[in-house]
């Protein structure tokens, strides 16, 4: 401890743009300055720029606030208490302007923070993405930020949200664009930007190789410094052995230096104009369904596990947001790995059918096979959806459905399962392949594929099995008369059962509950991407 202290990594804090906003909005009601919620950007940011120029403090210690501004103004005292090497960025989630950020500094002012964390601003939705340049622009105006930062700034993008928001095509261009739109702006100022990709394992969530991933960001933007979000069991699988590790550092120290010294070639202006019709379709195709189908949510929440994924003890935060029914509340983690779970990946593929045949019947196909030939942005993103539909089964996420769902909502199932058939057909078409994994490159994957799936598909059936007794038993209260006298004869099991926290409950339901959980592990070790 003498010798190192006590940080071992350095942790990032992260809080909700809209928390700051109602800790400084009691600060401005409390002087008698109005409701800051209810601002203007302009007013807002002509009083953070005021407080942060001048000296006076702004609320008096040990004054009584709501629990809710309490927890904000508490962290950032902790803050203030905490050896700096113990702390990295600050993060602020669903961050949509310039006074988001400015709110942050202040409050680490306020709350006596000497050493000041730097603070990344965490687009997420698609209109967050689209609005961020204007948001920089106006932070990087301010002279006094520029001088407090002293001209290093670090943005997070989120590719989990956006893609839970638009789908994962729009969500993907919409990433690409903003990327170039922060550089330039950081440029204009003179501030060096480091970009951090908020990114997960599965596809949903932009995740895919290291190498590939990092090779298609935008030329220009990775200048010899990247960061990035290792999740779930990627985690493990990335650096759970010394070797791999290594290798795993290899790779992303390498794709940096090969992005920085060599850059990807800029798209052709007429590959932008495919891109946003692209964005467009699929975005509206993709909404359509998940925001405007009035079956989709009770669909959803019957054909999958979502509602089961809190009795799974492996998440840093709650699944949703807020207790509501809304897929807007619903964080985007259980958003992909419950479809996951089914095997039917909605988020990744929906939406892109459309967009191809809008493509494809406007006489774009050509372009859309050479962009897939020329471009890594393209060809990583379609070869990344290509294994999702390798990895994908219709007839396990039928067998979900007839088990699961109320027959009057089956035909909006069937639908699904329609368009999964025609987007597949379409993205073939466009990559140019018979069926999905021809090519040489994937053919050890589609063989490791096909040999996990008769081991993931009977933890489907029994997937199945345990959600309708969990269901059955919450909707009535009580056990099945033969199973009113279940008692565990393997000693082995009685004990696991024993030390089990549900062990209250009575055997057969801990038991249901205990398997539910263990084929959800394993599906996602079958699926190897639900990060």
């Amino acid at each position: 401890v003498v010798c190192f202290g006590l940080g071992l990594v350095k942790l990032d804090v992260r809080q909700e743009s809209t928390e700051h906003s109602n800790a400084v909005s009691f600060i401005t009601e409390y002087l008698g300055l109005g409701k800051y919620s209810e601002w203007d950007e302009k007013k807002r940011m002509d009083f953070l720029v005021k407080e942060l120029t001048g000296k006076r403090p702004l609320l008096p210690p040990n004054v009584d606030m709501p629990k809710e501004i309490a927890n904000v103004i508490n962290t950032f005292k902790v803050i203030s208490e905490l050896p700096p090497d113990s702390l990295g960025a600050y993060v602020i989630s669903m961050a949509q302007s310039a006074s988001d950020v400015l709110a942050v500094v202040l409050l680490q002012r306020e709350m006596g923070v000497r050493n000041f964390l730097r603070v990344a601003p965490l687009f997420e939705t698609l209109d967050d993405l689209h609005n961020s340049k204007q948001a920089m622009t106006d932070l990087f105006s301010v002279d006094w930020y520029r001088e407090h930062i002293n001209g290093e700034q670090e943005c997070m993008i989120g590719y989990s949200d956006s893609g839970k928001d638009a789908g994962r095509m729009a969500a993907a261009w919409g990433l690409y664009e903003v990327q170039e739109d922060l550089v330039e702006v950081a440029d204009k100022f003179g501030v060096s930007l480091v970009l951090f990709h908020g990114r997960g394992g599965t596809v949903g969530r932009g995740g895919g190789p290291t190498h590939l991933a990092v090779l298609s960001q935008p030329p220009g933007t990775i200048k010899g410094k990247l960061r990035v979000t290792i999740q779930g069991e990627v985690v493990e699988q990335q650096f759970g052995e010394q070797e791999v590790a290594f290798r795993t550092l290899d790779l992303y120290t390498s794709a940096v230096l090969e992005a920085s010294l060599n850059p990807a070639p800029r798209p052709e202006p007429e590959w932008r104009d495919v891109m946003k019709k692209l964005s467009e379709v699929s975005c509206a195709a993709y909404r359509e369904v998940v925001r405007g189908h009035e079956s989709f949510i009770d669909y959803f929440q019957e054909v999958t596990p979502v509602n089961e994924l809190g009795r799974m003890n492996i998440g840093s935060r709650p699944a949703k947001r807020k207790n509501t029914t809304s897929v807007d509340q619903l964080r985007a983690i259980p958003w992909i790995f419950a479809w996951t779970q089914t095997r039917f990946h909605l988020p990744v593929w929906l939406g892109l059918g459309e967009a191809f045949q809008a493509l494809i019947d406007d006489g774009k196909k050509d372009v859309l096979q050479k962009m897939y030939a020329n471009w890594p942005f393209f060809s990583v993103t379609l070869d990344m959806m290509e294994m999702v539909f390798a990895k994908a089964d219709p007839r396990v996420a039928e067998f979900y459905e007839k088990s699961l769902v109320a027959e009057e909502l089956w035909g909006f199932g069937k639908d699904m399962r329609e368009r999964f058939e025609k987007t597949k057909d379409y993205l073939l078409a466009v990559i140019g392949h018979k069926k999905v994994l021809q090519s040489k490159e994937t053919k050890f994957l589609q063989q490791k594929i096909q040999l996990r799936s008769p081991y993931v598909t009977p933890l489907n059936i029994m997937q199945v099995v345990c959600l309708k007794a969990v269901r059955q038993l919450e909707k009535t209260g009580k056990l099945e008369d033969k199973r009113q006298s279940y008692v565990p004869t393997d000693p082995e099991v009685a004990a696991i059962l024993s030390r089990d926290p549900n062990s209250k409950k009575h055997p057969y339901e801990a038991a249901i509950e205990d398997t539910l959980i263990i084929t959800m592990k394993g599906i996602s070790a079958g699926m190897q991407n639900t990060g």
